[in-house]
């Protein structure tokens, strides 16, 4: 079994936006699985365009953008937030005073029990585990090491 990884909503922008977050993704997604909410993804779809009209993006390099999103989602698992609904007040008490619109998250990783990939310090110190990406290698490091173990 793979290991799983749960993409934030500003992962899933960086991949699209910059290569190093896709190239990761394209590079491990067979020994890890990558799951994140369908809420997630509607938001990359409407700030990708917003971003990158803020630096005076055309046109086709938007269209192109959100054809590379379709591309980088072939490798991720998309839950609907009505699967996580049971485990919405323990994650919203876990976020308590930070950003709690970000509880599918940390649902998700209560009921996966599996890490986060993020660069949101809300979720630093809430009780799950989290990735940030400048560390992000060390978990596909020991991921690779649990595939070649067989």
């Amino acid at each position: 079994m793979s290991k799983r990884l749960i993409l934030d909503a500003n992962i899933i922008i960086r991949g699209v936006l910059g290569t190093r977050v896709s190239d990761l993704m394209e590079t491990h997604g067979d020994r890890v699985s990558f799951i994140t909410t369908d809420e997630a993804v509607e938001d990359a779809i409407a700030y990708i365009p917003t971003i990158m009209a803020k630096h005076d993006a055309h046109e086709e390099s938007i269209t192109a953008a959100l054809e590379k999103l379709d591309t980088l989602l072939r490798f991720v698992s998309i839950l609907s937030l009505d699967n996580l609904h049971s485990y919405e007040e323990a994650a919203r008490q876990r976020l308590k005073n930070r950003d709690e619109e970000d509880w599918p998250f940390v649902a998700l990783s209560l009921l996966l029990k599996c890490p986060i990939w993020t660069e949101d310090t809300d979720f630093f110190g809430t009780g799950v585990p989290t990735w940030t990406s400048d560390r992000i290698e060390l978990f596909f490091a020991d991921a690779d090491e649990a595939g070649n173990t067989h």
